[in-house]
């Protein structure tokens, strides 16, 4: 197998109290996979990875100097941001798209990018987060960036951003709230996706451990460009660190997923 990073840190003062993280950074494959029986436009495609997001990551980091943590491998090998036992982990068909290296596919393969990708990823998130708790001895505030296509089947998207979440609001409304005291931005609130999904990153991290987040979602087409990226991480990088100096986003306490209850775990 070809030497190929499933994640990427990217470094940053851990005291400060900031994790941020983007799942879906990366259109990438290692080498063994070819291109998975795709057109090489289809990794330029919204269904190999957020568009505009592993820049909008990288700047950010840099502006605040806090750490990051970036999935290395295109959601077409196999979503990072889905739970082990979800359906949806290696998709067949992604917006039309048949992807045959991943249709037929054996139960060993599964587990082997399961084990090869998706959990070093997820243990690269996890100890990121405890360095950071460690060294501020308090709850991090953990922010993940994603980004969605203008349209959807032919129907165009108003929102220029979107905080999508479950049914911890700690960090949501601050962020909303923020967002929204610009005129000219129109935000969603669990919208276009509603941001309760039993397994996904924020659930695994976050709502299960009690920590403080949110998931911000861009439009697309305003983050193509180091432009448009640039804009957005000049925008976001005060309203992150605005967040970051409310103590109350900074404690521990769970809350009940709308997914249902955790297995184990006690939560309002």
């Amino acid at each position: 197998m070809d030497d190929f990073q499933s994640f990427e840190i990217l470094s940053g003062k851990h005291d400060k109290g900031i994790v941020i993280l983007a799942d879906h950074a990366m259109n990438r494959l290692p080498a063994r996979y070819g291109r998975l029986g795709l057109p090489d436009a289809a990794f330029a495609r919204h269904i190999a990875y957020d568009i505009g997001i592993e820049g909008l990551t990288r700047q950010l980091s840099a502006r605040l100097g806090v750490p990051a943590v970036l999935g290395g491998f295109s959601r077409l090998l196999i979503d990072p941001n889905r739970g082990e036992d979800d359906p949806t982990l290696i998709m067949k068909i992604s917006d039309g798209a048949v992807i045959p290296g991943n249709h037929p596919i054996t139960a060993q393969e599964w587990e082997y990018r399961i084990e090869t990708f998706h959990r070093p990823y997820h243990h690269a998130v996890a100890a990121t987060i405890d360095r950071v708790a460690n060294a501020t001895g308090r709850a991090p505030l953990v922010l993940s960036l994603h980004s969605f296509t203008p349209a959807w089947k032919g129907i165009p998207r108003p929102w220029h951003a979107a905080v999508l979440w479950d049914s911890d609001r700690r960090a949501v409304g601050p962020l909303l709230d923020m967002l929204r005291a610009d005129p000219d931005l129109v935000v969603g609130d669990n919208e276009p996706y509603d941001g309760a999904l039993k397994g996904d990153t924020m659930y695994r991290h976050c709502m299960m451990t009690g920590i403080p987040h949110a998931l911000l979602e861009v439009r697309q087409d305003l983050i193509t460009d180091e432009t448009g990226i640039a804009a957005w991480a000049e925008r976001l990088a005060p309203i992150f660190a605005a967040m970051n100096a409310d103590p109350a986003l900074h404690e521990y306490d769970v809350h009940l997923s709308r997914t249902g209850p955790y297995e184990g775990r006690k939560a309002r």
